[in-house]
């Protein structure tokens, strides 16, 4: 997720800039580019078109489709709801015909045999008791049916992560008292929650208690996978042999393999390390910080001191693999595909059946990232699957000045990669994944976000750039026909596509679905390129099984109508079908909430979405005697305190979503 202001508490470090290398910025080279396109289309192309000429048009979107892959639905040619206005209400609202439905909070239970504690609105549950509820500020999030191997669109699990805490939420006394058993009840409200959920009637609930309940959290024991396991770079005094890592954190966005299992995406772990000493540049390129106000973990335990354990932050920022069937199995992190803030893992299968995914770094001027496995994926053999994310290539994208693009592989003696550029080997080079795509000049974007691949059109995918607030800076990006903003707080949503319609394809052709931003606005260049429904900082990004394509937004809680985006509301999801231009808004969040996750049923018929950190006033931790100062959603409990949820949606007439 994303800020285009700098936050104490969330994403402290997001909005610094690590990449001071001279590698082409993604608005030179679309500027030299459509330069030349709006040559040849003054004069014969009108409005929007004239401003941005490399806007997908609706002609080319549609010829990519001549190539499908198989989907659980037929196509959508068209939204069937109607888009709801802008709100500032501190509710969840929907079209008319429409229910949502909270039903997975922050403290609730999740279901794990014999554990079952209750949520206490005073912030008094224990740190045991946190281990086994929902944690906080839930974020991306994927279903997997019931039993496995099915399809069933009423039986199944959700898996889902919770990115980061609030402390002025979690305590009583927010971070006075400061102590170890605080720091590991925080540590106890990050993680991953997997739930059992069934439809019961014309209701949905969570199962409690379930055979499948299970929380991972900073200390669940985890296998590190593939090149970087045993290299020097991640081995510390409590696992000398580089093999066992405790824990996952800062999980935002995801993905979900076709075999079953869940991805989640280590993003923001570094604002939590701390380091007093003088800083390497790997340090440095990975935003290790010099303080911390709002976690102090490092105060407590000496894991996230880098002073006192110099390997640990070398530890995350990896993809992680769970089996959501299993709830015994160990999590994996796989290392072959990169170390950077991972924002999600969009998964596809190539023409030769290779897993691919698909991975954006969130930070300014960071990079896309690609990866091809090695081995193939086969159906009928889910043990020999599970391996598939342990060895293949990483590649980085280069955006070219044609319009054309290319996937730079990352691998140890290609391209320059090794010992004169400070790589040992492979699992040196993976654990310095963002100085290798600096070496082989990678293009800097305007922060990539999630990543979708269009399930009707093979090859065919798009990303979300949330936004820049350093475009056009002295020393900075330009202004220029790609990005014609200066501290461009809108963002836009990226599409390639890869040649012959192969995910695993080296080359591709790129152009831009949307740029973001109003469509009121006076300024010209500061206008929103969609018809209907305008929003800004395009972040969640998925299709659902029509191919239609949602968005969601994440405009900063300092933000939120105020400034550039005064009187457009709170955060919302809106809705297209790419190639037409048109976008309708389907949802409206509670105040200070960030709209995130989304998982659908395979009948297309229940949406699951995600409301982050309700509440959140923007400019530090919540205070902890007024937590509810902004939001009391859900509860609406003036003496409770706001509480991220999972949201159930369906249609009162029991039809798909969207038609």
């Amino acid at each position: 997720m994303s800020r285009p202001l700098k936050s104490v508490f969330k994403k402290e470090h997001s909005d610094d800039i690590s990449n001071r290398s001279d590698n082409p910025v993604f608005s030179t080279v679309a500027s030299a580019f459509l330069s030349r396109r709006r040559f040849l289309q003054m004069g014969v192309v009108a409005g929007t078109a004239v401003s941005f000429p490399m806007l997908l048009k609706p002609e080319e979107a549609f010829a990519a489709l001549t190539q499908t892959t198989p989907s659980t639905l037929a196509k959508a040619v068209s939204l069937g709801f109607t888009s709801i206005p802008v709100s500032s209400e501190d509710s969840v609202i929907v079209p008319e015909g429409y229910i949502a439905r909270p039903f997975y909070r922050w403290g609730d239970a999740t279901g794990i045999s014999g554990n079952l504690p209750a949520f206490k609105k005073d912030a008094s549950n224990t740190t045991d008791e946190q281990a086994a509820q929902a944690g906080m500020h839930h974020d991306g999030m994927a279903w997997f049916s019931l039993p496995q191997g099915g399809t069933s669109p009423d039986h199944g699990l959700l898996a889902l992560n919770h990115e980061y805490i609030d402390n002025g939420m979690l305590f009583k006394d927010g971070t006075a008292n400061w102590n170890l058993d605080k720091a590991r009840k925080g540590q106890n409200a990050m993680g991953i929650s997997v739930i059992e959920v069934k439809k019961q009637g014309n209701g949905w609930e969570v199962v409690r208690p379930s055979s499948f309940a299970r929380r991972i959290t900073v200390n669940t024991p985890m296998q590190i996978t593939g090149p970087a396991r045993h290299n020097a770079l991640v081995k510390t005094a409590a696992d000398p042999e580089g093999e066992t890592i405790l824990g996952t954190m800062q999980n935002c966005a995801n993905g979900h393999t076709p075999w079953g299992t869940y991805l989640t995406c280590e993003e923001n772990w570094s604002d939590i390390f701390v380091k007093k000493g003088e800083m390497t540049p790997l340090e440095k390129r990975y935003g290790i910080a010099d303080e911390d106000e709002s976690y102090r973990w490092n105060e407590v335990d000496a894991r996230f001191s880098v002073d006192k354990t110099p390997n640990e932050p070398n530890r995350f920022g990896w993809v992680v693999e769970i089996d959501p069937y299993n709830p015994t199995s160990t999590p994996r992190k796989h290392s072959a595909l990169g170390r950077f803030k991972h924002e999600g893992a969009a998964v596809t299968l190539a023409a030769d059946n290779r897993a691919v995914v698909y991975m954006g770094d969130d930070q300014k001027f960071e990079y896309i990232y690609k990866f091809v496995s090695d081995k193939k994926y086969d159906a009928a053999n889910r043990d020999a699957n599970m391996a598939l994310l342990e060895s293949g290539t990483l590649y980085v994208a280069k955006f070219n000045e044609d319009g054309s693009g290319e996937w730079l592989p990352l691998v140890y003696g290609q391209n320059g990669l090794d010992s004169s550029k400070g790589f040992e080997n492979q699992g040196d080079l993976l654990v310095k994944t963002r100085l290798a795509a600096d070496a082989v000049g990678a293009t800097k974007m305007d922060r990539p976000e999630w990543i979708a691949v269009d399930p009707h059109a093979a090859g065919s995918v798009y990303c979300t750039l949330t936004n820049n607030s350093d475009r056009g800076k002295e020393g900075k990006a330009p202004v220029d026909a790609a990005n014609p903003r200066a501290n461009n707080v809108f963002g836009h949503i990226m599409h390639w596509l890869e040649a012959d319609s192969d995910p695993a394809a080296t080359a591709f052709k790129w152009d831009i679905l949307v740029m973001a931003g109003r469509t009121d606005g006076a300024d010209e260049k500061a206008k929103g390129s969609m018809q209907g429904a305008a929003f800004g900082s395009p972040d969640g990004l998925s299709f659902d099984h029509r191919g239609v394509l949602w968005i969601q937004t994440d405009v900063s809680s300092s933000t939120i109508n105020k400034k550039a985006y005064q009187d457009m509301g709170n955060n919302q999801m809106v809705a297209t079908i790419p190639g037409t231009n048109e976008y309708r808004r389907f949802l409206t969040g509670p105040r200070g909430c960030e709209i995130t996750g989304i998982a659908f049923t395979p009948d297309n018929r229940t949406l699951f979405i995600n409301i982050q950190h309700p509440g959140e006033g923007g400019d530090d931790i919540t205070d902890p005697a007024n937590p509810t100062a902004v939001s009391s959603w859900p509860d609406a409990d003036p003496a409770g305190r706001p509480r991220s949820s999972t949201v159930v949606i369906v249609k009162a007439d029991g039809g798909m979503i969207g038609t």
